[in-house]
């Protein structure tokens, strides 16, 4: 993965901004602690939204959002294969475009034509991503890795 493919999106943004003014030492940096073991992920900022209902977002540096990055696109090649085609949030060559259109030829399918009426459920988990155990996550990953510095 490059810096412009990490940046591509967030030029404008401040904090993005700031860690490309001295790129390439906060790369080296950032590789160095990757590679000795030292890298401590930073504190969050959090902050409130509305979009269109209240939520709290909690923003990691960008140093640790390159970090998630890196983790992504390991974890991506393992369990990508494992998922369910209508699984459609941040995978490759999916999205909400495809998620909307394959939708449609769903309803049109099960509606007959549109000539049936056809039911769906929208349903929000209250605090499902707070919620997830960390342990439990974290040995589901361990199942499937076994490089130990990665963990």
């Amino acid at each position: 993965m490059s810096w412009n493919e990490f940046r591509r999106g967030r030029i404008e943004k401040f904090d993005i901004q700031l860690f490309e003014r001295h790129l390439e030492d906060n790369i080296f940096q950032l590789s160095e602690e990757l590679m000795s073991g030292t890298y401590q992920h930073g504190s969050y900022h959090t902050f409130h939204i509305c979009d269109p209902k209240p939520r709290v977002i909690s923003k990691a540096l960008v140093r640790d959002r390159l970090v998630h990055h890196l983790v992504f696109h390991e974890l991506y090649q393992i369990f990508d294969p494992t998922f369910i085609y209508h699984s459609y949030s941040s995978r490759l060559g999916k999205g909400t475009h495809l998620a909307v259109s394959n939708l449609a030829m769903a309803a049109c399918r099960l509606s007959h034509n549109y000539t049936q009426p056809i039911y769906a459920l929208k349903c929000d988990i209250k605090q499902f991503f707070a919620s997830v155990s960390h342990q439990k996550l974290l040995q589901l990953i361990k199942n499937k890795i076994n490089d130990t510095q990665f963990l």
